[in-house]
């Protein structure tokens, strides 16, 4: 049987906004595809297990500054787990330990693993609410993806740096460019949860497909009836458009 594998950061500490049904949702679609599907939990002190996909949550700044130094340590390893193929799903928290820091209003910096280049700063005010973009994964057509939003950091992306998606409704990164996320290969982060992928199928799908290709198997995959997530997309973005 065909079987990916989902390297888990930090589950304990990283979990804010129901960031386990992210991981519910990805074993589900695969179950309903024949897919076989494991989550590895990665604690502290733990060693980087081979996944094909490696998923870090949202969490409060405590619990961000609990995991930092740890997380360092995995720095490398994620980088060359990322060049052989494997993929990297991060949200809000998880989003910003991406980039090279996180610093506060006092100057204070929590270093971030720099696998991607982009920083985040201390805002004076939180970007909150239901939010709504408009994506375009390796220029495929336009997506919509929904969600919410809740943070005060304002992330900034290096130059040529390519975003998740474009705001149609909402803040995103910072609300000032625009951009909200940022995808880098197979890497994608994002400030969208509540969770993100159960509105989201095709994203879910999208990270399959890749984990599959990591594999050397075939990414087409069976489609699936949609209607439910769809219906709850649609209701998603009318209320981000109010």
């Amino acid at each position: 049987m065909t079987r990916i594998t989902i390297g888990h950061l930090y589950p304990e500490h990283l979990n804010i906004y129901a960031d386990r049904g992210n991981i519910a949702a990805l074993e589900r679609r695969c179950a309903w595809r024949g897919i076989g599907f494991e989550a590895i939990a990665i604690g502290p002190g733990d060693v980087l297990p081979d996944a094909d996909l490696y998923y870090l949550g949202g969490g409060q700044d405590r619990d961000q500054l609990l995991i930092a130094d740890d997380i360092a340590r995995h720095a490398e390893p994620l980088r060359a787990a990322v060049d052989d193929g494997a993929g990297v799903l991060a949200v809000c928290g998880g989003y910003q330990l991406l980039g090279h820091y996180y610093r506060g209003h006092q100057g204070d910096e929590m270093r971030g693993i720099g696998l991607v280049d982009l920083v985040t700063e201390a805002g004076s005010r939180r970007m909150i609410g239901n939010i709504m973009l408009d994506c375009r994964l390796d220029g495929a057509a336009p997506q919509r993806l929904v969600g919410f939003e809740n943070h005060a950091g304002r992330t900034f992306l290096g130059e040529g740096v390519q975003p998740l998606g474009q705001v149609v409704h909402g803040h995103g990164n910072n609300g000032e460019d625009g951009a909200e996320g940022v995808q880098q290969g197979s890497v994608i982060g994002t400030y969208v949860h509540g969770p993100l992928l159960p509105k989201n199928p095709w994203l879910s799908d999208w990270l399959i497909g890749r984990a599959l290709e990591r594999q050397g198997q075939d990414q087409q995959l069976t489609p699936l009836d949609d209607g439910l997530e769809l219906e709850a997309q649609r209701v998603a973005a009318a209320i981000a458009a109010r």
